[in-house]
């Protein structure tokens, strides 16, 4: 099976073509947004980090935003720094000429002000925008595709329809070669005993466990006792009142995402993806950040099941909106993609919605938008944070 995509210079596939302005430092993001607002179709990722971090939280923050930067949805991309940020511009745009994307920069402070420097980058991000825009697009096979999975405002029937349709899902596009990075660690309480089961080797199963105790940890120092383990309002409220009372059944849905294949490795936070098959990514359960670190690792389309209902999307990667509950479906008719609430009703098999599901992604890969991408939402941007206690 093909797709139509872009062949970076890197080797990867992207499925969009994106210009991306990228501030290096939080104090940037004005003068990023008037920057692209100057540009046709260019797209401000703003942020709230690159100043103040040390070790392992800058070395995320870093290798989040060059990820981003790097990402093969994107053609080309212009860094705008202040001049004094912790993660400077100018080693972000050293990393990003590595992979001879191309790059150009601009900072604030050499240039004078911002008004300066507003017409220094429209300048340097009008160049980029003539070098990519004649990109052509080429046929790929389909393992050349990789997808991120994601849950967010889960309700009773997340994990009985609309996940076990991605896990169908997931599993077609591994058995053909593709990727799947599923994610949410604080969503897999509970369900470790499964997880280990489906590792694809002894070192695999000790990283996932460990992985999963550490975020068990932490909970427990964020909330003093284990009283979330049997509350999951506690951590998430829109999960409650969807109608999963606890962590651990909230797990057991969530894990269905990833289908039946083996597990071939855990990815940390943003970290890139270099393989074929099925990787857990160390994200929190916050959808924003969850959704900006299977990005930076290399997901060109995320899939986002949904119970509540919600419109959000990502800057520069389509999102592909499903629910399992059809009365959600045809109240966010304008904002959900894939309606698996037909399992529940007895009109579809889980079988044939993840071949639906798999359908619409060959499409979306090709250049169909989503929803999500036709309304122009953008919030699932975040880098997080590594927190020290």
């Amino acid at each position: 099976m093909k797709f139509k995509g872009y062949k970076r210079a890197d080797g990867r596939i992207g499925v969009r073509n994106y210009l991306a302005v990228i501030p290096s430092v939080f104090c940037a993001n004005h003068v990023a947004r008037k920057i692209a607002e100057n540009v046709k179709d260019a797209v401000c990722l703003t942020h709230q980090v690159g100043c103040s971090q040390v070790g392992e939280d800058l070395e995320q923050t870093a290798r989040t935003l060059v990820n981003i930067a790097t990402h093969p949805n994107i053609g080309g991309v212009l860094i705008v720094g202040l001049g004094c940020e912790r993660f400077s511009a100018q080693e972000f745009y050293e990393k990003v000429k590595e992979t001879k994307k191309p790059v150009q920069k601009v900072l604030i402070q050499d240039e004078g002000d911002s008004l300066n420097a507003i017409s220094k980058g429209t300048t340097l991000l009008l160049d980029l925008y003539n070098q990519i825009i004649n990109s052509e697009k080429e046929e790929f096979d389909i393992a050349e595709l990789i997808v991120g999975i994601e849950c967010g405002g889960s309700d009773a029937f997340s994990g009985i329809a609309a996940n076990p349709s991605v896990g169908a899902f997931s599993d077609k596009l591994i058995s053909q070669g593709g990727t799947v990075i599923f994610s949410e660690v604080t969503e897999l309480l509970g369900a470790e005993n499964i997880l280990k089961k489906r590792c694809f080797n002894e070192e695999v199963e000790k990283l996932l466990l460990e992985t999963i105790k550490k975020t068990e940890t932490s909970l427990k120092k964020a909330t003093a006792d284990l009283s979330y383990q049997n509350r999951t309002d506690l951590i998430s409220k829109g999960n409650y009142d969807g109608g999963i009372s606890t962590v651990a059944e909230k797990a057991l849905g969530n894990i269905e995402k990833a289908g039946k294949s083996p597990i071939n490795g855990v990815l940390k936070f943003a970290e890139k993806v270099n393989k074929k098959g099925l990787f857990l990514m160390d994200t929190p359960g916050h959808d924003a950040e969850s959704t900006t670190g299977l990005v930076a690792g290399g997901a060109q389309i995320v899939l986002f099941t949904t119970g509540r209902g919600t419109p959000t999307g990502f800057p520069v990667v389509p999102v592909v909106k499903i629910t399992g509950n059809s009365d959600t479906y045809n109240r966010m008719r304008s904002n959900i993609d894939i309606n698996t609430g037909e399992v529940i009703e007895g009109k579809r098999t889980i079988i044939e919605m993840g071949e639906e599901i798999f359908n619409f992604v060959l499409k979306t890969a090709s250049g169909e938008q989503t929803k999500a991408e036709i309304f122009g939402n953008d919030e699932l941007f975040s880098v997080a944070r590594v927190l020290y206690s």
